[in-house]
């Protein structure tokens, strides 16, 4: 497998559980998970500012097309957008007074406008999460249920096929998806996790996935046949989620849960990798239908 160089820590923050990083076209955003903050940075060579907070959890947000500074977001127990003024306005709460208490967790748009986000139990509640899609008119449809610990999605860059992980299973499964409705269709198991789980992840221009790995300290790539075509090996136990900025990777972590966290635990490391052509494309953008 191809050697990369040692990650680095991009900034000097250290989050207790980053998630979401997205390349957008002309900046990097990322979110302090539990403490319902999102920051944006032109590049590793800036320093992060913050942009929003939320009185709820903030697991993952997408830009508006067509509304500069607007953000859609998977927030609390359901999907909201913020204004460019910061104010939130709730599209749904589909998790408000479920059997167990419940939060937002990962989400991205498609490359067709629409805006996926999970569900997951406090502690990992097994089979308590879902996977919800937000379509252009602003309806939100339940897609997935079963799911104990949704991470991801993934999309190809036709839409055709999505990726989703299930943490607490160790497995991502890959699931063709109509790019005209969005509805799913029966999956396959993309790859499994005997060391570690797999969290946040994004899609190359070259078609192949990269995986951040929970506990298991690194950055797997697989090549559409699902082989497995390299590992990079971060100083940190507990990576989150993955961008891609051309050649740069960019890698979030988390402090959480650890006795004893490391100086780098919970900090957004960068690194080059060797990907031929530029590997990696922006994050899509929500189209809503009728303007925000």
């Amino acid at each position: 497998m191809t050697r990369t160089p040692r990650p680095v820590a991009a900034w000097p923050e250290r989050f207790a559980l980053g998630e979401g990083i997205r390349r957008l076209n002309d900046s990097i955003v990322l979110v302090d998970l539990l403490e319902g903050k999102l920051f944006r940075s032109p590049g590793e060579t800036s320093p992060l500012s913050l942009v929003a907070q939320l009185p709820v959890p903030l697991g993952g947000v997408a830009p508006i097309e067509g509304v500069p500074g607007g953000w859609i977001a998977a927030a609390g127990t359901g999907i909201c957008t913020i204004t460019p003024e910061g104010r939130v306005d709730w599209l749904a709460r589909p998790e408000d007074g479920a059997p167990v208490p419940m939060r937002m967790n990962d989400a991205t748009a498609d490359p067709h406008g629409r805006f996926w986000a999970g569900s997951m139990g406090y502690g990992g509640v097994e089979d308590a999460g879902s996977l919800y899609r937000v379509d252009p008119d602003g309806t939100v449809v339940r897609a997935l249920t079963g799911i104990t610990v949704p991470n991801g999605p993934a999309f190809s860059a036709d839409g055709t096929l999505m990726y989703l992980a299930d943490s607490a299973r160790a497995v991502v499964r890959r699931y063709p998806a109509d790019p005209t409705t969005g509805a799913l269709g029966a999956p396959e198991v993309f790859a499994e996790f005997p060391q570690g789980s797999p969290d946040g992840m994004t899609v190359d221009a070259a078609g192949a996935l990269w995986v951040a790995v929970w506990d298991g300290g690194a950055v797997h790539r697989y090549l559409p046949d699902k082989t497995l075509d390299r590992v990079v090996t971060l100083p940190a136990r507990r990576p989150t989620c993955v961008c891609l900025d051309g050649t740069t990777l960019y890698v979030t972590s988390a402090r959480i849960g650890l006795d004893a966290p490391g100086p780098d635990d919970g900090a957004v490391f960068t690194t080059t990798v060797d990907v031929p052509g530029v590997p990696g494309v922006p994050a899509a953008a929500h189209r809503p239908s009728e303007p925000a």
